[in-house]
């Protein structure tokens, strides 16, 4: 798959694990099962191009030493977002029923530094990354002054609602779609241009 493809398929990942998540939900708890299993391995794909697309953001941005500290935090987010959703997995698989899970989830987050690493701190540099090399493009004209607000919108809808996952999805798949263009059609700039 191209750069510019991730581009499109990453939202379009989140979106489906999202619609996925509610489905789940209808019979009043969500996991073990199909559905369950099927959203979180959407989501693991859309984490994993997620990594070349901070990558090519941070070329996009000129390589220097911010967009490489903002690729670098947002990858250790797709680490411990992978993590997470590793557990999440493992968790469905192993539980006979919804009850059962939560007694697995809190064994596992009982261990000392998984909380910090796979759930309350670490996951939140993905956002951070994420919304931090968008920024720079916007600064820099690379893309539009809209686009880190769309980003922006993305990351915060699911915390006000993780039903809103889809909704944030389309906004960012509104805001990666220029991202697409504007990464296979712009030459990169030398990062000497923004040290």
């Amino acid at each position: 798959m191209n750069l510019r493809t991730a581009f499109v398929a990453a939202p379009l990942l989140v979106l489906a694990y999202g619609v996925i998540r509610i489905l789940d939900g209808l019979d009043g708890s969500r996991g073990p099962g199909l559905a369950w299993t099927t959203g979180h391995l959407a989501f693991v794909a859309a984490l994993l191009l997620f990594v070349p697309i901070y990558w090519r953001m941070r070329r996009m941005a000129g390589g220097g030493a911010l967009a490489t500290v903002t690729a670098t935090a947002g990858t250790v987010g797709v680490a411990a977002l992978l993590a997470q959703f590793g557990i999440d997995l493992v968790v469905g698989f192993m539980a006979a029923d919804h009850a059962a899970m939560g007694v697995l989830f809190d064994q596992v987050q009982s261990v000392t530094g998984v909380s910090f690493a796979v759930y309350d701190v670490l996951p939140f540099l993905f956002y951070v990354g994420q919304l931090a090399l968008v920024t720079q493009l916007a600064v820099q004209r690379r893309v539009k002054l809209w686009t880190p607000v769309l980003v922006l919108a993305d990351l915060a809808l699911p915390f006000v609602d993780k039903d809103l996952i889809p909704l944030g999805a389309l906004c960012l798949l509104v805001s990666f779609v220029p991202l697409a263009r504007a990464s296979a059609a712009a030459p990169v700039r030398p990062a000497a241009a923004y040290a």
